[in-house]
């Protein structure tokens, strides 16, 4: 593969990664453990971008299809968990807490998506035409936005346990998981899965507090999601931001 010089390592930037909630607090409740799940997928979802961002003034014309296919995947990770969000995860927290508006404010801040869809519509347009700057400027017009959302939402996970009572009490861990696995099918961990589970660094974040616990998969399970499932469409993966045992890595351009 083609190279202008040797590539750098992944850095958190342009975006910060988020601490999590159980690390801030030494908390061990419910919410505070969904809570945390949550920042560490958003920090995924982080990475992803900075590495979509860092890699993408460097990317050589052949090496520019993958590419492509890699910033559609990250597009398509974020788009399906707030999808899921809205329709699964959200709606059934309203009603597990008898309100109907808890989670206005979160659904608010999808707006960013308006930008992620144009991030969409130029790469689908342009494909390995793409030009670096056209495409920077396109991430640049809602990072902000995509940040203030992904920072936001753990906190407010966190203020759900005032709803929970010995009379009502509220499931949030079997909440978020059911919504979860709504995400999933075939073509989803093929063509998806890969650019959350490649993008989340555990082995050193937060003292590696974090490793071999989320996600929760071990042992052959983790192999054939973080080695076996990526062979397929290999060529996209090498842009991830860290390595299948969760370290994060040299950048691929």
């Amino acid at each position: 593969m083609a190279t202008i010089s040797t590539p750098p390592m992944y850095a958190d930037m342009p975006l910060a990664t988020l601490p999590t909630p159980q690390f801030e607090t030494g908390e061990t409740d419910p919410f505070t453990i969904e809570a945390s799940h949550m920042a560490l997928s958003h920090n995924s979802f982080i990475r992803g971008f900075n590495s979509i961002y860092q890699q993408a003034p460097r990317v050589q014309s052949v090496d520019k299809a993958d590419f492509v296919g890699y910033c559609l995947a990250w597009h398509d990770c974020v788009d399906t968990h707030h999808h899921y969000e809205e329709i699964e995860l959200f709606p059934n927290i309203n009603k597990a807490c008898g309100r109907t508006d808890l989670m206005s404010t979160a659904v608010n801040e999808h707006a960013f998506h308006g930008g992620m869809e144009r991030m969409k519509a130029y790469l689908q347009h342009e494909g390995a035409n793409f030009k670096a700057d056209e495409l920077i400027a396109i991430l640049d017009s809602f990072k902000d936005a995509l940040h203030s959302h992904l920072k936001a939402e753990p906190p407010s996970i966190v203020a759900l346990r005032q709803y929970s009572t010995a009379q009502r009490p509220i499931d949030i861990l079997g909440i978020a998981d059911a919504a979860g696995k709504k995400q999933v099918n075939l073509s989803f961990v093929f063509n998806v899965l890969p650019v959350f589970l490649l993008n989340m660094e555990t082995a050193e974040f937060e003292g590696g507090m974090w490793h071999d616990v989320f996600p929760p998969f071990k042992g052959v399970a983790k192999w054939i999601l973080t080695k076996a499932v990526p062979a397929w469409h290999s060529g996209r993966w090498r842009f991830v931001s860290c390595s299948a045992e969760g370290k994060v890595k040299q950048l691929a351009v």
